[in-house]
């Protein structure tokens, strides 16, 4: 064997020098991966809700750990159906398998549905229909986590960012009171909307009830639950029992421009006849009104409508969404009482 080269021989305990660390770090234990840093708007949203509604920061922050962020969320809330013209809008939810659906819901359901009607004020049709706008009566409830709607609207939708996380906030002080499913389990709308009649967890604080009797309340699968929930919430904004909704109107060739700011009756009829809109049937001339203009199938559509207009589109602040219940809710209720 060759004898080494002095040069060789002197390096070597050097080379061992260096290989020695490396053999140590390939025969340790594998170092553990630090977790991804919390985003500070959850770690601050979790803080606030132990510190102004005693929840335990970590139970708030373990069940928002678990939740996922979608962005198919945030593209469906980035375009609405509400921003169609009326004439666009109307086809979506006045067809004919909604109306025939209505009424074979009403049928189904007409003992309960009367006595809801009767005790909250509210008509069967406008109950009816706003179920079948919201959800087809049953058929579309939404398949998103509420968990992960909310929790992603409130972090990663600035424009809205305020409105989703009290409604997060109010979904985490509703968990274990009266809902009927865990909290992980609820499925909604990818607004975080809830049951056969949608409601916001703020709504299902202020205005859902159980009415079967069992003190908890189920918006997916309890039908007192959800009729009365819905005349419940329309009972609370102000529903004036057998007033008017709205009514047609014609303007004169002289008519006043009028483009009211929002659907509150701060008119009255009288005043809108004074401007040149006629409602085309009567209507008390003191009766508290304002004008809808909405673009139809043949041209401007002109409406008077009144406070309980206004009552439904608590539930949407959209005027189209409040029309398309109104005349949903009488072609039900026209479908009903032919088939007696």
């Amino acid at each position: 064997m060759l004898p080494l080269n002095p040069l060789h021989r002197s390096s070597l305990p050097a080379l061992l020098a260096l290989l020695i660390p490396l053999t140590a770090i390939a025969a340790s234990p594998a170092v553990k991966t630090a977790d991804p840093p919390v985003d500070p708007a959850v770690l601050e949203f979790a803080a606030q809700l132990a510190r102004e509604d005693g929840l335990k920061e970590a139970d708030v922050l373990a069940v928002l750990a678990g939740a996922e962020k979608r962005q198919s969320i945030l593209d469906a809330i980035s375009r609405p159906a509400e921003g169609k013209a009326w004439k666009d809008y109307r086809p979506i939810f006045l067809t004919d398998t909604r109306v025939n659906d209505g009424i074979a819901f009403v049928n189904a359901n007409r003992e309960l549905l009367d006595r809801v009607s009767a005790e909250y004020g509210v008509p069967v049709g406008i109950i009816a229909a706003i179920i079948g706008v919201e959800t087809s009566y049953g058929k579309n409830i939404g398949s998103y986590r509420v968990i992960d709607a909310l929790s992603t609207l409130a972090f990663y939708y600035p424009k809205r960012a305020t409105f989703f996380r009290a409604e997060l906030r109010e979904l985490f002080l509703l968990n274990g009171k009266h809902l009927a499913y865990p909290l992980d389990e609820l499925k909604g709308s990818y607004a975080g909307a809830m049951g056969l009649g949608q409601f916001m967890p703020s709504s299902i604080a202020n205005f859902a009830v159980s009415y079967d009797g069992d003190d908890s309340i189920d918006l997916w699968n309890s039908m007192p639950d959800i009729t009365a929930s819905v005349a419940s919430y329309f009972a609370g904004h102000g529903w004036e029992k057998d007033q008017p909704v709205a009514v047609r109107a014609i303007a004169s060739d002289t008519a006043t421009e009028y483009k009211p700011e929002n659907l509150e009756a701060n008119s009255t009829v009288q005043q809108l006849e004074a401007w040149g809109y006629s409602p085309l049937e009567h209507a008390d001339a003191e009766r508290p009104a304002t004008l809808l203009t909405m673009e139809g199938e043949h041209g401007p559509e002109r409406w008077i409508t009144f406070k309980n207009f206004y009552v439904i589109s608590r539930y949407n602040r959209s005027a189209l969404y409040s029309m398309a219940v109104w005349q949903l809710a009488g072609e039900i209720t026209a479908g009903v009482a032919s088939a007696k």
